[in-house]
This record gives C-alpha cells, sequence and structure tokens, in this order.
C-alpha cells in the first residue's frame, strides 16, 4: 500500500485531498476484509468479495458519489497491483459503480453577494481587509480552497494584474485580477507590512501571527459573511466558486473560457453550470418570444 500511494502521489500527481480519502477508502476496505473474510492481504480479495463489499455500502445508504470514489480507489489499486505482478487478474473489471443522481452546484445570488462586497463596512484592520480579500479571490477568480492557500507574494504580478495558482495535478494556469479585487490585494497588502517582520512565510494569507491560514479558517470566514445575505446551507468556500461561473455563464461568458479559468480537464465537468443558467435562459425566453 506505501508503493501505491508513493505512485499516486509522485507520477499520477494526485490532490492531498484525493490521497487523504483514498487512504480511508484503502483502510476502509481492508478492515471490512479482516473482518468479513478475515483476509489481511487485499490483493487476495476477488470479484466476489469486493462486490460484497460494495453491497455493504449500498445497505449503509451511502451516497452513490461516495461509493463512486471507493470504486475509483479500488480501480486504481488493482490495477497498481496488475502493473506490479502481485496479481494475475484484475477482480475490478465486472464491478459496475451505481448510478449517481446529479447534483446541481449551489451559488450565491449575484445582486446580494455584490451588494454585501461593494457596501458591507469591512473593519478597517488588517482582519478586516483580510476577510474582503479572502471572498474577493474565491468569489473573484473562481479558485479552489487549495489554490487560495497555495497562493506566494512571487505569484501576485500587480502590474499584468494577474495570479499564478497551481491547480489539480500541480497544472499551472494565470487567472485575471479584476478591478476589485485588485484595489483589496493593495489594501491588504498594506496592511500587512504591519504584522510581524521576522516571519518569513512568502504565503500571501496569513493570521494576525503572520502564519499561513488554513482551512477551516476560510469556511469560517466565508460563512460569516454568506450568512449575513442568505439563511441558505450553501456556505462554503466552493459555493464561490460555483457562483463565480454560473454568473459568468448567466452574462454570456464562454463555457470554454470558463472552463480554463476554473482549471477543468474538461468541458464535461463545467457544462453542469448550464442546468443552474437555465432559469435565467426560461427569464430572457419569456420576455423575448412572441409565443411566450
Amino acid at each position: 500500500m506505501d508503493l501505491f500511494f508513493k505512485y499516486l502521489q509522485y507520477e499520477k500527481r494526485y490532490s492531498p485531498h484525493t490521497l487523504t480519502s483514498y487512504h480511508t477508502d484503502l483502510g476502509q476496505f481492508a478492515e471490512y476484509l479482516k473482518e468479513v473474510y478475515q483476509l489481511t492481504d487485499p490483493a487476495e480479495a476477488d470479484h466476489a468479495i469486493i462486490r460484497s463489499w460494495i453491497l455493504s455500502l449500498v445497505q449503509k445508504h451511502l451516497e452513490a458519489r461516495s461509493i463512486n470514489r471507493k470504486i475509483a480507489c479500488l480501480r486504481s489499486y488493482y490495477k497498481f497491483l496488475l502493473a506490479q505482478q502481485r496479481i494475475s487478474v484484475n477482480p475490478m473489471l465486472r464491478i459496475r459503480p451505481p448510478k449517481a443522481s446529479k447534483k446541481l452546484p449551489g451559488f450565491v445570488l449575484e445582486e446580494p453577494f455584490n451588494n454585501l462586497l461593494d457596501s458591507f463596512t469591512f473593519e478597517d484592520n488588517f482582519e478586516g481587509h483580510r476577510d474582503k480579500l479572502i471572498l474577493e479571490f474565491l468569489y473573484g477568480t473562481g479558485m479552489r480552497l487549495s489554490e487560495l492557500l497555495g497562493i506566494e507574494h512571487p505569484d501576485i504580478d500587480l502590474h499584468a494584474r494577474t495570479v499564478r495558482v497551481l491547480g489539480k495535478g500541480n497544472k499551472e494556469r494565470i487567472i485575471p485580477i479584476n478591478d476589485s479585487l485588485y484595489f483589496s490585494l493593495e489594501t491588504y497588502l498594506a496592511a500587512k507590512k504591519t504584522l510581524n517582520a521576522d516571519n518569513n512565510s512568502q504565503k500571501l494569507l496569513v493570521t494576525t501571527k503572520a502564519r499561513p491560514l488554513y482551512p477551516k479558517f476560510v469556511y469560517r470566514v466565508v460563512k460569516k459573511y454568506i450568512g449575513m445575505i442568505t439563511t441558505s446551507e450553501h456556505s462554503s468556500p466552493h459555493v464561490l466558486r460555483h457562483s463565480f461561473a454560473t454568473h459568468l455563464l448567466n452574462k454570456g461568458a464562454d463555457l470554454n473560457a470558463i472552463k480554463d479559468l476554473l482549471g477543468h480537464a474538461s468541458l464535461a465537468a463545467t457544462q453542469v453550470y448550464t442546468h443552474n443558467s437555465i432559469d435565467k435562459l426560461k427569464s430572457i425566453f419569456e420576455k423575448a418570444h412572441p409565443k411566450a
């Protein structure tokens, strides 16, 4: 298993989040084999045993998306064992994943959120400027939380008004910085200079003790401010990424351009946002079509 995870990390370049999930999935599978079949080596599991584990997950009412991720983990694992000649037959060949219902990404409404950014009085101190910058970055660029936390000072080009981010699979992309984000960034950088100058961290976003921010911190910030404009349960950093894409599409942006901005590997991943825009299309149709 150690060799497998090193292979995923260094050769396949899987994200830390995916590696953590696969560690959990493979660990749960190993526990099941030991408890139910008294097997200590997953390489000894056959098609029937693997299928029984998947059925047990279905009976526990686990979401299809979660089950499919575990199946993807096992596919990668047994494909690796086959390449390493640890097994002669891949037991995953006839395993079929359950069909997952399409879950549309949640998003915040354009007008209330922009009113929050433009009209709300954030505290005139380092914390206030940092909180606003977090919101501006997530909504203004559509980047992922991990990408936001990974930004370092050399990644920012104020002259060109761009930011360089490292996405999934260590793929680098350049995202333009809009005017609102640019001014928030300038204000934040000025406030950051008042912090502990002895800290050598190159990370852009830091705490008041000049230490790099962490995921839960950003979650709390986003939840705090989104809670001011909606009672919806959609209040995670990823919701602002969804909002970025949905609002761009509503304004007529090209789907391929949105794909590149989001850092999606294929257009299929971006097309989910077209479903969120159907209400906008209906509204245009009702106003414009003579038979509407």
